[in-house]
């Protein structure tokens, strides 16, 4: 009689470019007699899924995966107890696939096939094929034949981080107030491209950048605007009469918001020198308290950096902030035309709380109108 023989289970190559699956379920258990070509479980890969059937008749000896795990292909999956004859047949059988499959073999000789994946492996281990000997079916090497056959130290080493660091008292404040704002605000962010041709000729004819000239543009339409000057704090809004400028100034370390007080009576150049001075006290940490405090509308520049887009989060208890981006020379159509024109994006964040989309979408819009035709009136 002859004597029960081992056959492996492989899970199979389902599509050419095919490299793992998962296993759905299992229709059989260990000690379960199986059929020949009968579904013993449910295979799914990103492309499809299937039943895989018994290589062979006898009785199903192990599972070694187990439901919902994900294996590369030509893993060993189940066991199944047959007799030698058709174990043979069947693990050349194997071969002639996975070698079909992968069209990959190992130096070790013309029936050890690898697949991809154990390749890489063995690449990235610095392991020679040709001196691994397969476990798998027909000579297949496996990734265990890899592992166990590379430098144990290498496969053991892991990336070892420095040791941590504590984040500085100001990192700590603008995680607070900016995780705050986003649980608090019900942020949405609105974004308009601006020709920025106008500003570009008055700022070099002043000698200033472009963000004073932006500034006088913006407060000047928050005048039309006036709910975007405000605070809401819980249910309490408050529309200013004023327009306490803050703006954005990057510090060694984190950010830091002066405040301009009553910015709309002051001109491009007044503005000018006052952000300025702003600045250079705020990075030498000369600024006053007080000069950090009631801010009710708050501009951001980095496009200062080359940024092109972002999503600014509101400083509380305001309702809205101005995102100016870099100015970048692009080709634009003009009138039927196409031009090289310096663009600007401008992002409005606010808080739909307070605002509708409507109405910031108007700001943003009358901005636009008041920035492309600066100078001309």
């Amino acid at each position: 009689m002859p004597t029960d023989t081992r056959v492996e289970v492989l899970l199979p190559a389902l599509g050419i470019s095919v490299v793992e699956g998962t296993i759905v379920r299992w229709r059989k258990q260990p000690g379960d007699t199986v059929v020949y070509e009968e579904p013993i479980c449910d295979i799914a890969t990103d492309k499809i899924e299937s039943e895989l059937p018994a290589p062979a008749t006898g009785t199903l000896a192990e599972i070694l995966v187990e439901e919902g795990e994900t294996i590369d292909v030509g893993t060993v999956i189940a066991v199944v107890l047959t007799d030698q004859a058709r174990a043979d047949a069947i693990a050349a059988q194997q071969a002639t696939v996975l070698d079909a499959a992968f069209g990959v073999r190992s130096p070790a000789g013309d029936s050890a096939t690898v697949s991809p994946v154990v390749a890489r492996l063995a690449q990235d281990l610095g392991v020679e094929l040709a001196t691994v000997k397969g476990t798998g079916a027909g000579g297949r090497v496996r990734k265990q034949d890899v592992i166990d056959a590379a430098d144990v130290d290498k496969v053991a080493a892991r990336y070892e981080p420095p040791a941590p660091v504590a984040l500085t008292h100001m990192r700590r404040s603008i995680g607070a107030h900016m995780k705050r704002s986003l649980d608090t605000a019900a942020t949405v962010t609105s974004w308009i491209e601006v020709d920025f041709s106008a500003i570009e000729r008055t700022r070099m004819e002043i000698g200033t950048t472009a963000l004073p000239i932006v500034a006088k543009a913006t407060l000047q339409t928050l005048v039309e605007y006036p709910d975007l000057n405000a605070w809401l704090d819980g249910e309490r809004f408050v529309r200013h009469e004023t327009v306490n400028l803050g703006i954005a100034v990057a510090i060694e370390g984190g950010l830091i918001v002066p405040v301009v007080p009553a910015a709309e009576r002051l001109s491009v150049l007044e503005l000018s020198s006052a952000i300025r001075d702003l600045a250079q006290r705020a990075r030498a940490g000369e600024l006053a308290p007080d000069e950090l405090a009631d801010g009710t509308f708050t501009i951001t520049n980095p496009g200062q950096f080359g940024t092109v887009m972002a999503t600014p989060v509101i400083s509380q208890p305001q309702v809205a902030i101005l995102d100016v981006e870099a100015i970048v020379r692009r080709p634009v159509a003009v009138e039927d035309e196409v031009a090289i024109r310096p663009i600007c994006i401008l992002g409005l964040s606010w808080d739909h709380r307070a605002l509708d989309g409507a109405i910031a979408a108007r700001f943003l819009g009358a901005l636009r109108t008041r920035l492309e035709s600066w100078g001309s009136a």
